[in-house]
């Protein structure tokens, strides 16, 4: 039942991998404004480098979620993953979807409410533990990681087709610019350049799209519609359901997926960094939009270039198909076979850099708060400076790149299956904390540790299971697979999560009253100042509140 991986070639061999002027004269000017843009906006304190100062609106917000969460899996792999498995892959275009609709109705607002920096320190505080805090933040890392390593892919596989060469020195290049100006601009900077980045992506998906379409007679105004007359001449694997991967396999990455996304620590924090719960819902919405325009296209740029490779390169599907690293550049490589000007490609291929570009900004922004707020701030050392905080969040940046430069090299899977495992560990691990955390008062410090461990766990063993210590013949355990699919673990394993939070909670002692009042303070009527928390309104109403990551309990 397990999904059944494409043979994982490094280099796409149709794609024409040389070094092209004009393309690489546009990727460089992009780079150079990445770059210039995170210096106008670097910072200067960690208000400005954890949540931008709380001073983005909603629009900007709402651009700056669709270029965070456009990554290389969704400008790249998305196409790709329906080009190679066809109707499984539409379970990332509902899954990526859905999901925001759960974060819009039931987490955005509520998030904003409670303040904080992190999605790490939410659990911490909410929770009243350092343990909790501790495993959230690495949690945290841990998706950063993961999710990175297919932004990195994607880079270098872009990156040769602008500026040839080999796959090892695109990624060390794309890589090497990309932690450069994080560590200058921190989260401020990054904010910035994401509005950017997305008019860029969005620009060079759709005209790449209606480009390939118009040109080859697929389409002509609605190629997101237009494309469905092309799917009686394509192969059963791309149409025919549950061809690769079951029924259940399916259900289990998209609801992963959805779980995911709203258990995503680099999505979270996008709502702490905007001045009010009404800016956050409106922020979501947008997202949604902006996000929507490339999701609906993905589907036929996938059908476009399957159409093309099949007529242009040979036989998509079998032994001798198309080769994982082919698929991952569908999008690129449907622009060349469609024999568009050399110029246009490089602005499709650039398109795909900026999206790379900013979804790792914000992993790496989330991971280094994790590091250096979380663990080092609220659990080494107490009285860090600023310039302690800052030095720790950029050699986080510096580290993190490092090591994910390193396995984006010899990575072990597409792009779109890296980026789900990482979905499908947030899903685990974080998105119970924030619903019971936010929405139910009595979830307490025992429930949140046994609830987050039993998730770590399920997804620690999926993936030792079917990736780390498989075999050619399979799983290991093929049982715990078939249950437990590495990119779909949370459909099983996230109802075990919230029964052992609440059961755990039930059987131990209520949380303090005071953490029950800010959680009620979260769903409240009353609107709130820019700088103000729930914490803070619930303290000025007569109680003394101060949620301390445990250490008033622990000293008592």
């Amino acid at each position: 039942m397990t999904f059944a991986p494409v043979p994982l070639d490094l280099l796409p061999d149709a794609l024409n991998a040389s070094f092209k002027l004009i393309p690489a004269v546009m990727v460089s000017a992009m780079l150079l404004l990445f770059l210039g843009i995170g210096y106008a906006f670097r910072v200067a304190d960690t208000e400005d480098l954890w949540v931008a100062g709380r001073s983005i609106g909603n629009v900007e917000n709402g651009m700056a979620i669709g270029a965070n969460w456009m990554s290389a899996a969704s400008y790249l792999g998305m196409a790709a993953l329906i080009a190679l498995s066809g109707y499984y892959g539409l379970a990332f275009v509902v899954g990526w979807s859905t999901g925001y609709f759960i974060l819009l109705i039931f987490l955005a607002a509520q998030m904003r409410r409670f303040g904080k920096y992190t999605a790490p320190d939410f659990v911490g505080d909410r929770f009243d533990s350092d343990t909790a805090r501790a495993i959230a933040a690495l949690t945290t890392i841990l998706i950063g990681f993961v999710y990175s390593v297919g932004q990195a892919r994607g880079m270098g596989l872009v990156g040769i087709y602008v500026f040839g060469g080999d796959y090892t020195t695109m990624v060390v290049l794309m890589m090497g610019i990309t932690v450069g100006y994080l560590a200058l601009s921190g989260m401020l900077g990054a904010t910035k350049n994401m509005a950017v980045q997305y008019v860029i992506l969005i620009v060079a998906f759709l005209a790449g799209l209606y480009a390939v379409g118009w040109t080859q007679g697929y389409s002509t105004f609605l190629p997101q519609v237009e494309y469905g007359a092309l799917l009686s001449q394509l192969n059963r694997e791309f149409t025919q359901p549950f061809t690769n991967g079951g029924f259940y396999l399916w259900v289990a990455t998209a609801f992963s997926l959805i779980v995911g996304t709203c258990g995503l620590p680099h999505v979270l924090v996008r709502f702490y960094t905007v001045e009010s719960e009404r800016t956050a819902r409106w922020s979501t919405v947008w997202g949604l939009f902006f996000i929507c325009l490339l999701y609906l296209s993905a589907p036929a740029f996938a059908a476009f270039g399957t159409d093309l490779y099949a007529n242009k390169v040979g036989a998509v599907y079998g032994a001798n198909g198309m080769s994982g690293a082919e698929g991952d550049v569908i999008v690129v490589l449907a622009s060349q076979l469609a024999n568009l000007p050399t110029w246009f490609v490089g602005l499709v291929a650039a398109g795909g850099i900026a999206a790379a570009i900013a979804t790792t900004a914000g992993l790496f922004i989330a991971a280094s708060s994790a590091a250096a707020h979380d663990i080092y701030t609220n659990i080494v050392n107490e009285d860090a400076t600023q310039r302690q905080q800052l030095l720790i969040g950029r050699a986080t940046i510096v580290a993190l790149g490092a090591i994910v430069t390193v396995t984006a090299l010899n990575p072990p899977a597409l792009v779109g299956e890296l980026v789900a495992l990482a979905f499908s560990l947030a899903g685990l691990v974080l998105f119970p904390m924030f619903f019971l955390g936010l929405w139910w008062e009595n979830a307490n410090r025992p429930g949140a540790l046994a609830g987050m461990t039993t998730g770590l766990l399920i997804w620690t063993a999926a993936v030792f299971n079917e990736l780390i210590l498989a075999t050619d013949a399979g799983a290991v355990v093929p049982l715990y697979a078939d249950i437990f699919p590495a990119v779909g673990a949370a459909l099983a394993g996230t109802p075990i999560v919230f029964a052992v939070t609440i059961g755990v909670s039930l059987a131990t002692d209520e949380p303090p009253e005071r953490i029950k009042r800010i959680v009620r303070q979260c769903h409240s009527p009353e609107p709130m100042g820019q700088q103000q928390s729930a914490e803070d309104v619930v303290s000025t109403d007569g109680g003394q509140v101060s949620t301390d990551g445990g250490h008033a309990q622990e000293e008592n």
